[in-house]
């Protein structure tokens, strides 16, 4: 199996970094003797974050220092002139020394800021950062600032600290999604499906929260392309023969009068495999349509996610969006590894813009759609299976289960460097990870009750052990989007136990079984106190303990987070929302947002 080289896949250049390295505007000693200082601390700032981050799609970020240290209002304009001409989409001012605040400060609403005022006592750099930071608030500009803990000498300014680095990195990761989305569209791929609220896709939230466009198209685009052959047939062809070696089909579980016969199961798979094609082909576009006199078809919808409605007025007569949903927000296909894309089952658009957010924070990886179907007590577990959980598992857990995608790579095969399971930005995946998830992937025909139109499901179990984080994007009327994180790790259960809580749902879909990380306050209580407060009936899930970086991510777009179990030191807002109560940091972070506003409104 191949692996795709990295590439942009969206309209427009992917945004950069800027550093602006800011000094004493002082000469006659002063300036002159900090000059290779201060560009010694933007030069460290750019090696870190060129070395430790990369674009979702797999391409080096590029970083762009400003020509010269910035000392007054007029190296600020050369610098904005720079940065605009360069694509700068998020900014880190740096400086070991005092510096003119409000003229030396990058004056601009949309981009997010950051500033690192080094700790040091022979020049007072954490003073410019102090005044900057009140200059910042006082003109309604949040901006993070970044102060070490420990005191460094002026001579050691080109070592980034480790307390420094994390919230760089932070910022940074945060940033750069923030400016990856905006200009991009969330392609609904039909309506609302089975009167689900996240599927009322709200325009104006992706409009004036992200910067995105919403495009709609309706299903019925689906069947003019099977009819009219608006698909790569070449692909096409390719695609059935890798289906029919590394999807093999698994049990029948429809009940006697309701299997499907050879044929109809052959004509969806058919129709299961052009799906993904024109679904892929819709929100990107394909260069082989316009050689075939499709033109228009061709160009896409520069689409960053998608959602497809399917259920029902697609799936009573079609086959069901499942593989399409799980093949296309994997890491890998027929055509080999690349990028995963972000697609949400029943065109849920705010778990969909979920999934958005934990690929782009996580350089890449693979999402997963689920319900947040049952909270299993251990009381119910030993009543029903006999089994008292034990371990991670004593407080009870949550089963994540949906009928719609939940991208291969979350069968938890790939390994890390240790041998445990693990998930990788997909730049990283070999093809004995590929393989593996493949293999550990089953394909049935979908529950017919469900699905009237057939189609194929995806089966598999996430393998324990893996650290993860559940989030969800909710909208409530006269507050907007908020957010809410939880940390956790996925585990495993006895064999028979699994299959004995499986059979009790549709055991033709995918499960992850996981377990927050509780606090022993509020939603966090236990693991039912979780279940409760969970705003909707999906969540996305992303390996890793990205809580920090959502919480930043979330500063910068203005949306509260109304529960995480994500610890202080990794809670990383701009300077500005202690203004708004630095005793609850909670009921700061909701008053700041209401007070800034949407970013782009």
């Amino acid at each position: 199996m191949q692996t795709n080289p990295p590439a942009n896949r969206l309209r427009g250049a992917l945004p950069k970094i800027g550093i602006r390295p800011t000094i004493d505007g002082r000469y006659g000693g002063v300036r002159e003797s900090l000059e290779e200082t201060t560009l010694g601390m933007a030069r460290a700032t750019a090696a870190l974050i060129t070395g430790k981050i990369r674009h979702a799609c797999g391409l080096p970020v590029e970083v762009v220092i400003a020509d010269s240290c910035i000392g007054g209002a007029a190296e600020a304009a050369d610098c904005a002139e720079k940065f605009a001409r360069e694509g700068v989409g998020v900014t880190l001012t740096v400086t070991p020394c005092w510096c003119y605040g409000s003229e030396t400060m990058q004056i601009d609403a949309l981009t997010p800021t950051a500033i690192w005022g080094f700790n040091g006592t022979q020049r007072p750099g954490a003073v410019y950062l102090a005044a900057a930071l009140a200059g910042h608030s006082q003109k309604g500009l949040p901006a993070f600032g970044i102060y070490g803990h420990d005191v460094q000498d002026l001579s050691d300014t080109e070592r980034v600290p480790a307390d420094i680095e994390a919230k760089i990195l932070q910022f940074a990761r945060a940033g750069l999604a923030v400016a990856t989305m905006k200009g991009t569209s969330y392609l609904a791929m039909g309506g609302v499906s089975m009167g689900i609220a996240g599927s009322i896709v709200d325009q104006a939230f992706f409009e004036d929260y992200l910067g995105m466009r919403v495009e709609s198209v309706d299903m019925t685009e689906f069947v003019r392309r099977f009819e009219r052959e608006i698909y790569d047939k070449e692909e096409f062809a390719r695609a059935i023969a890798w289906v029919k070696e590394h999807c093999p089909e698994s049990e029948d579980r429809n009940a006697e009068g309701k299997v499907r016969t050879r044929e109809q199961k052959d004509r969806e798979w058919e129709l299961s495999v052009k799906m993904v094609q024109i679904a892929r082909d819709l929100m990107i576009g394909n260069e082989a349509l316009a050689t075939a006199g499709f033109r228009e078809e061709a160009r896409g919808h520069n689409a960053l996610a998608s959602g497809f409605q399917g259920q029902r007025n697609w799936t009573d007569h079609f086959p069901n969006g499942d593989f399409l949903e799980a093949i296309l927000s994997s890491s890998f296909d027929w055509n080999g590894i690349r990028q995963p894309f972000i697609v949400a089952t029943e065109n849920d658009a705010l778990n969909g813009a979920s999934m958005l957010f934990g690929h782009l924070l996580t350089q890449g990886q693979a999402q997963l759609f689920a319900d947040v179907r049952t909270y299993w007590s251990p009381d119910a577990v030993q009543r029903i299976t006999g089994y008292t959980p034990d371990g991670p598992a004593a407080g009870g857990f949550l089963h994540l289960i949906n009928s719609g995608p939940a991208a291969l790579d979350w069968t938890g095969e790939q390994k890390a460097a240790g041998g445990e399971p693990t998930l990788k930005p997909w730049t990283e995946i070999t093809e004995a990870d590929a393989d593996a998830c493949l293999k550990a992937t089953e394909w049935h025909p979908s529950t017919t009750e469900y699905f009237p139109g057939g189609g194929w499901s995806s089966d598999f179990t996430t393998r324990g052990g893996m650290p993860v984080t559940m989030f969800r994007l909710n909208l409530v009327k006269g507050l907007g989007p908020v957010l809410q994180i939880a940390e956790g790790t996925t585990i495993d259960l006895p064999q028979e136990v699994h299959d004995t809580l499986d059979l009790r749902t549709d055991p033709t879909w995918p499960t992850t079984w996981f377990v927050p990380t509780l606090t022993g306050i509020g939603p966090f209580t236990d693991v039912y106190s979780v279940m409760n407060n969970w705003g909707a009936n999906h969540g996305a899930i992303a390996h890793g303990h990205i809580g920090g970086d959502l919480i930043t991510l979330a500063a910068i777009l203005r949306i509260p987070v109304d529960l995480h179990n994500v610890p202080a030191d990794r809670v990383f807002r701009p300077s500005s929302w202690a203004r708004f109560g630095a005793l609850e940091p909670q009921s700061a972070d909701y008053r700041a947002c209401a007070a800034y506003g949407p970013l782009y409104r």
